[in-house]
C-alpha cells in the first residue's frame, strides 16, 4: 500500500475523519490543480479552428478565470478551502434551482414531489455553503468521511449476501433447480 497523503486521503475514510484539516488542505491543492488544468484546456480551445468566433472569447475568458482561480488555491489553505466551498455551494445552488424548475414545469415527471424536495435540499445546502463556507466545508468533510465508511460497510455486507445468493443459485442449478421440476425431469 502506498503511503503518500493523497492516496491515503482518497482511499481511507478513517483518515478523512481523523484529520479533516489535512484532508481539506490536500483537496484544496487538488482542486487548484484541477482549475489550472481546466483553464489551460479552455485557453487551448480558444485557438481551435472548430470553435466559432463568439465562443472563442468565452473560452478565453473562462480559461483565464479558471487559471486565476487555480493560482488563488495555491496562495494558501484558507483561500483554496474558501474557493472550494463557494464552488460547491454555487454548484448546488444552481442544481437545486434547475431541479425545482424542471419538476415544477413538467407535470408528468415521475416522482415530481421527490424531485422538488431534492432540489430544495440542494438549494438550501448551497446557500449554507455560500453563507458560511469554512464551518460548512469542515462539516461536509466529516459527513463525507462518515458516508464513505457507511458505503464501505454496506458494500462488504452486500458482497457477503451476494456470495451467499450465488452459492444458493449454483446449488439449485447443479441439482436440476426449479426449471427441471417444471419441465417434468
Amino acid at each position: 500500500m502506498r503511503a503518500d497523503p493523497v492516496h491515503l486521503l482518497a482511499h481511507d475514510p478513517v483518515v478523512v475523519l481523523a484529520w479533516p484539516g489535512a484532508t481539506l488542505r490536500v483537496v484544496g491543492v487538488v482542486f487548484g490543480i484541477y482549475l489550472l488544468a481546466t483553464g489551460a484546456f479552455h485557453l487551448a480551445a480558444t485557438f481551435g479552428s472548430h470553435i466559432p468566433g463568439h465562443l472563442r472569447a468565452l473560452h478565453f475568458v473562462s480559461g483565464a478565470l479558471l487559471v486565476l482561480l487555480g493560482l488563488v488555491c495555491f496562495r494558501g489553505a484558507a483561500e483554496s478551502i474558501l474557493l472550494l466551498a463557494l464552488w460547491i455551494g454555487f454548484g448546488w445552488l444552481l442544481r437545486g434551482i434547475m431541479i425545482i424548475a424542471s419538476a415544477v414545469s413538467a407535470e408528468v415527471m415521475p416522482a415530481r414531489g421527490w424531485q422538488i424536495f431534492l432540489g430544495t435540499v440542494s438549494l438550501l445546502a448551497g446557500v449554507v455553503l455560500i453563507v458560511s463556507p469554512f464551518s460548512s466545508i469542515t462539516v461536509l468533510t466529516l459527513v463525507t468521511g462518515i458516508m464513505l465508511i457507511v458505503i464501505g460497510l454496506t458494500e462488504v455486507v452486500h458482497g457477503f449476501r451476494l456470495r451467499h445468493e450465488l452459492r444458493h443459485l449454483a446449488g439449485a442449478v447443479g441439482a436440476g433447480g426449479p426449471q427441471s421440476e417444471k419441465n417434468g425431469r
